[in-house]
């Protein structure tokens, strides 16, 4: 998704609870904050020698540990205003993708994609998930897509990695 979706979606939902789901059936606690909004330039070599750069806003979760057990969620109408804030201070490139980074005690802190979202009753819920690496350069390197989740075929001198 978008940041010019999300930021579309939680207007939509403005009047919604707002619920992240980073693995199926977790939630993010009630007692989150955004406390970071990133607005990223990525500016990458793969290794098959291929250059690429991109843009992303990464949105960080938090949970307070104050708050823990805090009965009503964020709404999407505050988080809407935090990132309406942010937007008149640092302009969103509203092409880039949207990722939110999260972590707690049970789960590693990763910087997971939107992969979609459910808007029912009061409750706007983005769905999360975590996204394995890829090798970019299959190509370059020979590396068939089958046969590249199951073993490493780059290896020294053959080009890439």
């Amino acid at each position: 998704m978008n940041t010019s979706d999300f930021i579309t979606l939680l207007a939509e939902n403005r009047e919604k609870s707002l619920l992240f789901e980073y693995a199926p059936g977790m939630l993010v606690g009630t007692n989150y904050h955004i406390t970071e909004v990133k607005h990223v330039t990525v500016d990458a070599v793969d290794c098959g020698a291929g250059t690429d750069s991109w843009k992303e806003t990464v949105i960080q979760l938090w949970e307070s540990p104050k708050e823990l057990g805090k009965p009503d969620y964020m709404s999407a109408y505050k988080a809407l205003g935090i990132l309406k804030k942010v937007g008149t201070m640092k302009s969103y490139d509203m092409d880039a993708p949207v990722r939110i980074e999260y972590g707690n005690a049970m789960f590693h802190t990763a910087q997971l994609h939107v992969t979609g979202f459910l808007a029912k009753d009061n409750e706007l819920i983005i769905k999360l998930s975590v996204q394995p690496t890829d090798c970019k350069a299959k190509e370059t390197c020979g590396v068939p897509e089958t046969v590249a989740a199951a073993n490493n075929a780059c290896a020294p001198g053959s080009g890439c990695c």
